[in-house]
């Protein structure tokens, strides 16, 4: 039995004092002691190496008590097992040497075994578990397999991940096969992960808002409902999708547990847009975690109050920031575990 099982309350709509808070990568790049490792090891090699994946997993926890950890890892370890080469640079961001543009490239894409390629992320796990010891849930996470097409595609970031839509527009076929390979390695490598005992899962679309509402549909969204109805029975799933408010009707019909909702969608539009009956997760723009604590405080108060506290988890509107001050990090959490209902 998890001791701190608000987050886990707060997933099925149950009644709670406060809402839980946890911060999308808060596992990284804006603590101290994550720098620390950083300077030791290259990326991939602290994602590779299960004693550093859960260190890392449960600093955030030590310093701050949030009400879930968030695994440490990628979610381009993916393509990585699809035998896809990817890279880390330093100050650049991923690269992927050899993208996927043609039919032919294709060939060399697997789904593969997941245990063979991607078992050190179960034996993070185990580990992070161990150090866990019950007290909060974890969290295991996958990008959507729109968001890894960009990544295959593009074999870089971008700004408007121009060369992936093309190749969904030009070559729908290939896009399809594409897309579906990774929804069908995703959805083994997240069975996999609530085995080793993840007690949630989150899947990030990231990219989601590069697409008009249509696009959305067919490129994306479809197979995002393939991973919700794989793993729905097996664990709660939380969906993000940047940009995507106009899909939040939609995706509360999913068997979604949670919908993570970025800085541009106001509360009481979420609301309205997901139909009001399913928990909702956000929307601190994270760039305002530069404020001062005092002024963090009253925004993260004013904004449980507009959400309300029940069907609802405090987050950020997207990831943490590597250049936010750890006392302001702090503040977004303590105000949180302050809150009182007016």
């Amino acid at each position: 039995m998890i001791k701190n099982d608000l987050f886990l309350k707060a997933l099925k709509g149950e009644t709670v004092e406060r809402p839980p808070v946890w911060m999308m990568r808060q596992a990284g790049r804006y603590l101290p002691e994550f720098m620390e490792i950083k300077a030791k090891y290259d990326f991939f090699t602290r994602c590779q190496t299960p004693e550093l994946a859960s260190e890392i997993t449960v600093q955030p926890i030590r310093r701050y008590g949030m009400d879930a950890a968030i695994l440490f890892s990628d979610i381009l370890v993916i393509p990585q097992a699809m035998n896809i080469d990817v890279e880390m640079k330093p100050n650049f961001g991923p690269y992927l040497p050899q993208p996927i543009r043609t039919a032919k490239d294709l060939e060399r894409v697997i789904v593969p075994d997941i245990q063979d390629t991607l078992g050190y992320v179960m034996d993070a796990i185990t580990m992070t578990k161990e150090k866990l010891n019950d007290e909060i849930p974890l969290i295991g996470f996958a990008g959507s397999p729109w968001t890894i097409l960009c990544y295959c595609v593009q074999g870089q970031g971008s700004k408007n991940f121009d060369l992936a839509k093309g190749f969904c527009f030009t070559q729908p076929k290939a896009a399809h096969e594409l897309l579906q390979k990774i929804t069908d390695t995703t959805i083994a490598y997240l069975k996999e992960k609530v085995k080793a005992g993840v007690n949630a899962v989150q899947v990030f679309d990231s990219w989601g808002g590069m697409l008009s509402p249509t696009d959305y549909q067919e490129f994306s969204f479809q197979y995002i409902q393939q991973i919700i109805d794989a793993l729905k029975d097996e664990a709660p799933v939380i969906v993000f999708g940047k940009g995507c408010w106009f899909a939040l009707n939609e995706m509360a019909k999913s068997g979604a547990s949670a919908l993570g909702v970025d800085w541009t969608c106001s509360a009481r539009n979420a609301r309205y847009l997901s139909g009001g009956k399913i928990t909702l997760q956000g929307n601190f723009d994270p760039s305002r975690l530069l404020s001062p604590p005092d002024e963090i405080k009253r925004m993260v108060h004013q904004m449980i109050n507009e959400f309300g506290k029940d069907q609802y988890i405090v987050n950020l509107g997207h990831g943490i920031l590597p250049n936010i001050p750890i006392e302001n990090a702090g503040a977004f959490i303590e105000a949180v575990k302050e809150y009182k209902a007016p």
